[in-house]
C-alpha cells in the first residue's frame, strides 16, 4: 500500500480485509479440530470414515465452544491489568501535563468522542499505544521521550492515531487475534509436553506394543503447529492494515497529515521501549520495527511484521 486511494476507499478497504482476517481464526479453530478428530475416525477395515468423523466433529463442538469461550472470557477482562504490569505504565498526571490533557480533549470534543485515561511509560523511547475494551478501560499511553521530543502538532497526530485505534476498536480485535494465536501456543505446549513425559517415562505403548495416545499427540501437535503459523501470518496481516487507517484516521482528524508524517519520521528508529518484552505488547505501540528475519528474508519477512514500514506509512500520509 504505497498509494493514497481516498480516505473512504481505505477505510472500507481495510475493513472488508480486517472481517476476513478476524474470520480466519474461528475457521482455524474448527478446521484443526475436524484434522484430529478426522484421524481417529476409521472404519472396520481401518479406512477413513467420512459419517464417523462428522459425528465425531458435531459431538466435539460444545466442549470446544465451551473451551474457547473460557479461555476469551479470562484473556479479554484480564488484559488491561496484564498489560500495565508488563509496561509498567502509570496514570500522567494533570496538573503536570496539561499540554498532553488539552491536546487530547480537544480531539476527543471534535469526534464527539469520550476521553479515555492518560498514562504513561517513564522511557526515552518514542512510542505510544491505545488500550481499553470499553469506555471506562480505554486508555492512551504515552512514553515520557515522545512527550518530550515531539512539538504539538505532532504530538495531536500521534494522540489521534491512537484515538482512531480506539473508535474503530482496533484494541478488540487485537485482543481477539492474540487470544486465537494463544490457544494454539497452548495446545502446541501441551501435546509437546505430553510426548516428552511419554517417551521418558516409556509409558506410550500398551503391552501389546501398539502407540497408547502417542500417535494422536503427534497429529495434535503438527495440526495444531500448522494452525499456530496461520494464526500468526492472520494477526500480522490484521495489525498491518488496522495501523494504516489509524494514520488515515488521524489525518481527517487533525486535518493535519503531514504532522503525523513528522512524527513518524522522529520515532523511526528510536521506538524500542526496552523494558517491555512481551511481542504482543509491542505489537500495540505505533511503531513496532520489525526483526532481523523480516529484514534479512525481505518480502517474505515482511509477513512476519506487526506494522507497514514506516517510510511507506509516510509516503501515504504525504499523499493526503
Amino acid at each position: 500500500m504505497s498509494e493514497y486511494i481516498g480516505l473512504q476507499q481505505q477505510i472500507k478497504r481495510n475493513n472488508t480485509r480486517s472481517i476476513l482476517l478476524l474470520a480466519g481464526f474461528p475457521a482455524l479453530i474448527l478446521g484443526a479440530f475436524y484434522a484430529i478428530v478426522a484421524v481417529g475416525a476409521k472404519n472396520e477395515l481401518g479406512n477413513f470414515d467420512v459419517k464417523l468423523a462428522n459425528e465425531l466433529f458435531i459431538s466435539g463442538l460444545p466442549l470446544v465452544f465451551i473451551g474457547v469461550g473460557i479461555w476469551f472470557l479470562i484473556a479479554f477482562f484480564s488484559h488491561s491489568t496484564m498489560i500495565n504490569l508488563a509496561t509498567g505504565a502509570k496514570t500522567l498526571e494533570r496538573k503536570e501535563n496539561m499540554r498532553v490533557y488539552n491536546l487530547t480533549e480537544n480531539l476527543c470534543m471534535s469526534v464527539g468522542m469520550t476521553i479515555p485515561k492518560l498514562q504513561i511509560i517513564e522511557s526515552d523511547a518514542l512510542n505510544a499505544y491505545a488500550s481499553g475494551i470499553s469506555e471506562k478501560t480505554y486508555t492512551v499511553t504515552l512514553t515520557r521521550g515522545i512527550i518530550d521530543t515531539l512539538n504539538d502538532q505532532e504530538l495531536e497526530g500521534v494522540i489521534a492515531h491512537e484515538l482512531m485505534h480506539i473508535r474503530n476498536r482496533d484494541v478488540r480485535l487485537l485482543i481477539i487475534s492474540i487470544i486465537f494465536v494463544g490457544i494454539f501456543s497452548f495446545i502446541i505446549q501441551v501435546a509437546f509436553r505430553s510426548l516428552m513425559y511419554g517417551a521418558l517415562s516409556g509409558g506410550n505403548r500398551r503391552k501389546d506394543g501398539k502407540d497408547n495416545g502417542a500417535g494422536l499427540m503427534l497429529v495434535i501437535l503438527l495440526v495444531s503447529l500448522v494452525a499456530y503459523f496461520l494464526s500468526l501470518l492472520f494477526k500480522f496481516a490484521l495489525s498491518r492494515k488496522r495501523e494504516y487507517m489509524a494514520d488515515a484516521g488521524a489525518a481527517q482528524m487533525t486535518r493535519n497529515p503531514l504532522a503525523l508524517a513528522s512524527a513518524l519520521r522522529k520515532i523511526s528508529g528510536n521506538a524500542e521501549v526496552e523494558a517491555v518484552k512481551s511481542e504482543d505488547i509491542q505489537e500495540m505501540f505505533i511503531e513496532n520495527p520489525p526483526g532481523s528475519t523480516a529484514g534479512f528474508l525481505g518480502e517474505i519477512g515482511s509477513l512476519f511484521s506487526t506494522h507497514p514500514p514506516i517510510d511507506k506509512r509516510i509516503k501515504v500520509l504525504e499523499q493526503f
